[in-house]
């Protein structure tokens, strides 16, 4: 994939985590979590470069130890979108056009879904573009873990909700996945350097906080957010449950 963007991918990678302390580094099949992520990363074309953005000496120190870049940030940043401008401002603002913050949680990422919300970046009008998928299960749309996303004909986020939108007024029976084509968020995030910028800037907004979205901060404040489509399945680690499976998986392989 070629495009005229220069975009920096971010990992962010705390040490801390109350349902799996040290999840980075966590095993998985001989390889540390933030490493998988890492390898998968380099493999994006659309990425001009990558780093972990991280708040421990240890996480940095293991990526160094394997050849990669570490870029030490604020403990006390409020969301992920804070880290992940202070990544780039540690990075070198002046060599990236954009920013892709990528979850240091999925293991098994795939480096064409990168590569997809590159392209959704490149095309952004309002130089901010995430990812979503077609719900083709219907416990999808009753998961308050799960977030439902509208648009316009082009693409550009109306609204995300952990509540299932639109409300099919005149539902018939069977699955409702069926008679509506919902699209349920994937949260990767690409930014526009000066588009970030703005965003770090923001308060808190009212939708944010009722849905406890940050996305809704940048909606009711005037921002587009261009959504890319996705196949690509994913998984998150966030429990030791996870984790199990995440060794599982790779054991099968």
């Amino acid at each position: 994939m070629t495009n005229d963007l220069r975009i920096l991918g971010v990992i962010p990678a705390r040490y801390a985590s109350s349902r799996l302390p040290g999840k980075p580094l966590v095993d998985i099949g001989g390889r540390t979590m933030v490493q998988r992520v890492l390898e998968q990363c380099h493999l994006a074309q659309g990425l001009s470069d990558v780093v972990v953005a991280t708040d421990d000496e240890r996480i940095a120190d293991h990526i160094e130890a394997l050849g990669g870049k570490a870029v030490m940030t604020s403990p006390d940043h409020p969301s992920g979108t804070d880290r992940c401008h202070e990544a780039l401002l540690l990075a070198g603002a002046e060599r990236f056009d954009a920013v892709v913050n990528i979850q240091g949680d999925e293991p098994f990422i795939v480096p064409g879904q990168i590569d997809e919300l590159c392209a959704a970046l490149v095309h952004a009008p309002g130089g901010i573009a995430t990812l979503a998928q077609v719900v083709t299960d219907d416990r999808d749309l009753d998961d308050a873990g799960e977030v439902l996303i509208t648009t316009t004909v082009d693409m550009d986020a109306l609204y995300f909700s952990r509540a299932a939108i639109p409300f099919l007024r005149n539902a018939m029976p069977g699955p409702r996945s069926a008679q509506f084509r919902y699209l349920k968020h994937v949260g990767l995030y690409g930014y526009r350097s000066d588009v970030l910028a703005q965003l770090v800037r923001l308060t808190p907004s009212s939708l944010e906080k009722a849905e406890s979205l940050e996305q809704l901060r940048w909606l009711e404040n005037g921002f587009r957010v261009r959504i890319g489509l996705t196949e690509h399945p994913s998984f998150c680690v966030d429990t030791p449950a996870d984790l199990e499976e995440a060794r599982r998986r790779v054991a099968a392989l």
